[in-house]
């Protein structure tokens, strides 16, 4: 028997939406990451950009456990002295609402060379509609 590697023509991209109202978070960026990294297809092959598209609905209504809201805090630094800025999942949630999805989608992605394209087909809106429908994709339950 043998292996079967796949090669870079032949990668076929499926598009997926996944509603994220009342899921929790961690969870839900994992089996995000999942399929931008192509481990749901039998044909994965490590060394490619194997995955699919994931557009995320309603980005702002999952939820969190425990004190999350106010004891998990986002970091960013201008690369200038004294500039550390803090900021809490509450108020990222007021300012940006999306960014939480996207910081925990990211992280959970392997830190390598394919990792800014994999995040290029991640798309997530927090209204329930989106401007994908031409490319009809698929609703999941993750």
């Amino acid at each position: 028997m043998k292996t079967k590697v796949l090669k870079k023509d032949e990668v076929r991209r499926t598009w997926y939406v996944v509603d994220a109202a009342d899921k929790v978070l961690g969870r839900f960026a994992s089996r995000i990451a999942r399929i931008l990294i192509g481990k749901n297809k039998a044909q994965y092959t490590p060394h490619l950009d194997c995955g699919d598209f994931v557009v995320i609905i309603n980005a702002d209504k999952f939820r969190v456990t425990g004190k999350k809201l106010k004891d998990k805090i986002y970091y960013s630094h201008s690369f200038f002295p004294g500039g550390l800025k803090q900021i809490n999942l509450e108020n990222m949630l007021k300012k940006h609402p999306g960014r939480a999805i996207y910081h925990a989608v990211s992280g959970m992605l392997p830190k390598n060379r394919l990792r800014a394209k994999r995040l290029k087909r991640l798309k997530i809106y927090t209204s329930p509609d989106h401007p994908h429908k031409a490319q009809a994709p698929t609703k999941v339950e993750p």
